[in-house]
């Protein structure tokens, strides 16, 4: 389970070790956080160099696939806690005390969340809230939030992986659920940027939509078990058709298209598009 939390306003990528039940982080990010250096990965690059030497044989770091800007995953230098606090030392600035404690807090909270997975539901409905979101499009949103979870954990189950084979999956659902895969959906929301995530730009029915067609994909694939990648794209487009002919009908009785341009970006933003 990777994501981004914020230090300060700083974005910190992050990822989850189910076995180890600890937190990894991007050490570029935490660098760019602590420094505000211009060219964070060639400072990481001279302090390895310059003072981490004594770790090569056994490198407090390990490389993992995180997201990067452009959408896609690279590996990334990562460290565990434990691993940012002998980091850290290296790193003058005034910002280090404050963002142990921030470490000790994230990882507090995570084991919270472990023994309560309610409180994770709770932090995410909160930052939707100060997002300015309606509480039932927030009580949507969550609801398909735990849905994708339940398709992404079928397809691991038929040793679907890899995050690429993931997205291939779901333009299939949303092609047949909306007549357009993600990346055409959000360029038709004018969402141009690769971090936004179209989910949080969906109306209520484009959610309710989303969620018939991967809630009845994980349905048909716990029932016909598809043991090919190809089998398991036919069930999400079975899938998605189900949704898509719901559509098609609420469109019909609505007099209008549930596919919606409107997005939840804020007006400035809506402005630059405009211009």
């Amino acid at each position: 389970m990777s994501n981004i939390k914020l230090f300060q306003d700083k974005k910190i990528r992050s990822v989850w070790n189910d076995e180890e039940e600890q937190w990894y982080f991007s050490i570029v990010d935490v660098v760019e956080a602590l420094t505000d250096s211009p060219n964070p990965r060639q400072y990481w690059r001279k302090m390895k160099d310059r003072d981490l030497k004594e770790y090569e044989s056994y490198p407090i770091w390990v490389q993992l696939k995180l997201p990067s800007s452009d959408g896609k995953r690279y590996a990334t230098d990562c460290a565990n806690v434990k691993g940012l606090f002998r980091i850290i030392q290296s790193i003058p600035s005034p910002k280090a005390e404050p963002f142990k404690q921030w470490l000790a807090q994230v990882g507090y909270e995570r084991m919270l969340e472990i023994e309560n997975p309610e409180l994770a539901q709770d932090r995410m409905k909160q930052l939707y809230e100060q997002k300015g979101y309606p509480k039932d499009w927030i009580d949507k949103r969550l609801r398909g939030i735990a849905i994708r979870q339940n398709l992404t954990d079928e397809w691991k189950k038929r040793g679907i992986t890899e995050e690429r084979d993931f997205a291939i999956l779901t333009a299939e659902i949303s092609k047949a659920t909306f007549g357009m895969t993600p990346s055409e959906y959000k360029e038709f929301k004018g969402l141009t940027k690769k971090n936004q995530n179209l989910r949080d730009h969906m109306d209520d029915l484009e959610l309710i939509f989303t969620m018939l067609g991967e809630r009845v994909t994980t349905e048909i694939s716990e029932k016909e078990k598809p043991e090919t990648f190809t089998e398991s794209k036919k069930v999400a487009r079975r899938g998605g058709n189900v949704a898509g002919e719901a559509r098609k009908a609420t469109e019909k009785e609505l007099g209008r298209s549930v596919v919606s341009d409107k997005n939840f970006l804020p007006e400035s933003e809506k402005k630059k598009l405009n211009d």
